[in-house]
């Protein structure tokens, strides 16, 4: 057996409760934030030695493929993989940490009506500085430790690492979304909660989500690749 240091663990755990706010952040589910993080954890232990051995900053990878994984289920129009289907985590994944008095997914509580009002007034605000390219009205919006993950899809020239800081989200949210010509900024439901969709000439450039706590933007989600965009094209 591995000799685990108290230190390494307590990493471990920390890396882990990381990976599963970002899933809460999008989906507010601990199910679905658990299978998320079991996930990518697979996807980590299916690669070889050479290949994480290659990786300068795991937590950072993992961060990446978290992200990727609520994108593609952002995009996705069908339910989530369950156990068993395509797609769902291994054996080989870690098992999830015990949980008190958890309840099935299906009689968790759904988001309540205050914090849905709330998340529409914050991400119409978002959506308005995105409509006019104002970095000092996103900046006021985002949270100071705001992170945003984009997917290029292989086919787009866009950055797939996660980008941390309100400053820095703020930059790359404008550089990417806000103040392009011809461009509409449409206020639609988005996985269940309000978020934006780009399109040009009624075709989707771009689908985002958001997370909200309070009254700040936590994380920005940006669905990019054009394959999965089909569906929210418009005549």
């Amino acid at each position: 057996m591995t000799d685990v240091s108290a230190g390494t663990l307590a990493e471990m755990l920390d890396e882990r409760q990381h990976l599963l706010e970002i899933a809460l952040w999008m989906f507010g589910s601990e199910s679905t934030a658990d299978r998320i993080v079991q996930e990518t954890y697979r996807r980590w232990y299916a690669l070889d030695d050479e290949e994480r051995a290659g990786i300068a900053v795991p937590r950072a990878w993992l961060t990446r493929v978290a992200g990727g994984i609520c994108l593609e289920l952002l995009a996705a129009p069908g339910p989530l993989p369950g156990p068993g289907t395509p797609g769902a985590p291994s054996p080989a994944a870690p098992a999830p940490r015990p949980r008190p008095a958890m309840r099935p997914a299906h009689q968790q509580a759904r988001p309540d009506q205050a914090m849905l009002v709330r998340h529409d007034r914050v991400a119409r605000r978002f959506a308005a500085a995105c409509d006019l390219g104002d970095t000092a009205a996103l900046r006021a919006v985002l949270a100071a430790d705001a992170i945003v993950v984009s997917d290029g899809g292989g086919k787009l020239r866009a950055p797939v690492r996660p980008t941390y800081g309100a400053d820095a989200v703020a930059r790359f949210v404008t550089s990417l979304l806000a103040g392009r010509p011809g461009t509409e900024v449409a206020v639609e439901s988005v996985n269940g909660r309000t978020g934006l969709v780009l399109r040009q000439a009624g075709r989707a450039v771009a689908v985002v989500g958001v997370s909200v706590a309070e009254t700040e933007i936590t994380a920005v989600w940006i669905v990019l690749n054009p394959d999965k965009l089909q569906r929210w094209h418009r005549p």
